[in-house]
């Protein structure tokens, strides 16, 4: 009887030692899959749903921050996107401070490069287009004026 209970207890422990292992590699699977359906659903690729939709298309290489890259970043901030937004408050669109750890660079050059079908496409756009009701408008700046405020957004954030 005793050898009975133990071989009982023994199965039992291996089945669910095996389940374990099968549910943790499903879990990153599925993950993965409810990604690729969140972006098939608004007409994605995943690379576009982690960095946007527009000009951006690679991955950047950032480097240490460029302080004068920042500063000319900082002079566009206050000329093209001030009349919106503020570090560190809700305003016409959203506090910025910390975007740069909320979203991919590339994620925010396209924003910046591309907002109309930004907020037409890809969910977290449309999600911030729903809470503030504003829709961003492009500020007619170039690809190079994009990485620089992107710059200063990595040095706002950096503090």
């Amino acid at each position: 009887m005793k050898n009975k209970i133990f071989v009982i207890i023994l199965i039992s422990t291996i089945l669910i030692n095996c389940g374990e292992n099968k549910d943790s590699n499903s879990s990153t699977g599925s993950n993965n899959s409810a990604k690729e359906k969140l972006a098939q659903k608004f007409g994605l690729t995943l690379y576009e749903l982690e960095n946007g939709v527009g000009p951006i298309k690679e991955k950047i290489t950032l480097g240490e921050i460029s302080k004068s890259l920042a500063d000319d970043g900082k002079k566009l901030f206050e000329e093209k996107c001030m009349q919106c937004h503020k570090m560190d408050e809700r305003y016409t669109g959203p506090a910025l401070r910390g975007v740069t750890e909320r979203r991919t660079p590339e994620y925010i050059m396209n924003m910046i490069l591309n907002p109309e079908e930004m907020t037409k496409r890809h969910p977290e756009a449309k999600k911030l287009l729903g809470i503030h009701a504003n829709q961003m408008t492009f500020q007619n700046v170039t690809q190079d004026n994009a990485r620089a405020l992107l710059e200063y957004l990595r040095m706002e954030s950096s503090h």
